[in-house]
């Protein structure tokens, strides 16, 4: 029989540790949505709550920013959250799109445009040309969840598409593309058609949306586990109004337009988005940044920290960095974000 490696035996120790929290009410843990009768019985108001989530296809032009990274064709989930038509979405899905529409359960496709786009959160919304067939989610506070709490992850697709799962973490998330979420939801097992997904209490209200898959939605005694990262919906409570107007929360932290990531205890640049200060400064990728403004940088989270500390967008940013082991300074005058993707509608 062939020996286990430690990180295997942690892994089947930590797998086998979440068992009951799914056998006490939830079901078994498993790596993707599968017909119903594989999983134990979802709780009537989740099946009620269901119609609800819908289908998105986005059509973004190929002059887009955003174009290169994340394609000109997405699809994803939304979830309707106001009987007018508005629904809500992960915002990557619908960033700069010229183009969405929305497939209700039984298959009606409406045309949606996109009201706005919260970069800093990480939230779409959109409304449909003509009223969904679908009774609007009301939010949950999904600041109550906590680390072994119970959920369904819902895509488009009614209860073939619903999910059981765990909540193991409740953490900050820094993504390298200037990007920090606080108190994310983590879940497993994971959910493979995480984007713009739906995560629901057993009283069928909306708790976040999902946004990333992660292999590390679970940390603990050096190992991990894979899973999803959620938005959480108290994110969106305090600017869903401002966003209702079509209109992005009134706040301009400085972006560069770097992508990073940490290599053996240094933060190095991984991409350099075309055209961004970053860019027309000079700064390449495998650049190790030091500092910003001679603060030390220690990981992803700090170096954004002291990236928004300088200012608002517009500021000049001195970035220390390390390129084949010289030593520099890099001024960066920094811009809005929005103004970059074109997404202000002053421009």
């Amino acid at each position: 029989m062939p020996r286990q490696d430690n990180k295997s035996r942690w892994r089947n120790i930590a797998i086998a540790s979440l068992v009951p929290v799914f056998l006490s009410g939830a079901a078994e843990a498993q790596q993707a949505p599968g017909p119903q009768s594989e999983r134990v019985r979802l709780p009537d108001a989740v099946k009620r709550a269901l119609p609800a989530v819908v289908a998105l296809k986005a059509t973004i032009p190929r002059t887009a920013r955003s174009a290169e990274t994340l394609g000109t064709e997405r699809a994803g989930h939304g979830v309707l959250i106001d009987d007018s038509g508005l629904v809500l979405t992960v915002g990557y899905l619908v960033m700069e799109a010229e183009a969405v529409e929305v497939i209700e359960a039984g298959g009606r496709r409406v045309s949606a445009t996109v009201l706005a786009y919260d970069y800093e959160s990480g939230f779409g919304l959109l409304r449909t040309a003509l009223p969904l067939r679908a009774n609007a989610l009301p939010f949950g506070d999904s600041d109550v969840l906590k680390f072994r709490d119970v959920v369904t992850v819902a895509g488009h697709g009614g209860e073939e598409m619903a999910q059981r799962a765990v909540v193991v973490d409740r953490r900050e998330f820094a993504g390298y593309w200037e990007y920090l979420l606080e108190n994310a939801v983590f879940t497993s097992p994971p959910y493979g058609l995480f984007g713009g997904a739906a995560l629901l209490s057993d009283e069928g209200n909306l708790l976040g949306i999902g946004s990333l898959f992660v292999g590390d939605a679970y940390r603990a005694h050096g190992g991990t586990l894979p899973g999803n990262m959620f938005i959480p919906i108290n994110r969106l409570k305090p600017i869903i109004a401002v966003m209702k107007e079509g209109k992005r929360p009134p706040t301009s932290k400085p972006w560069i337009g770097v992508y990073t990531q940490e290599v053996d205890g240094r933060l190095v640049i991984a991409y350099v988005s075309p055209d961004s200060p970053a860019d027309k400064a000079g700064l390449r990728r495998g650049d190790i940044i030091r500092d910003v403004g001679g603060s030390e940088v220690e990981e992803v989270a700090d170096f954004y920290r002291k990236l928004w500390a300088t200012g608002n967008s517009g500021t000049v940013v001195t970035l220390g960095i390390e390129r084949d082991g010289v030593a520099e300074d890099v001024p960066v005058r920094s811009i809005d974000r929005y103004r970059y993707l074109k997404l202000d509608s002053s421009l």
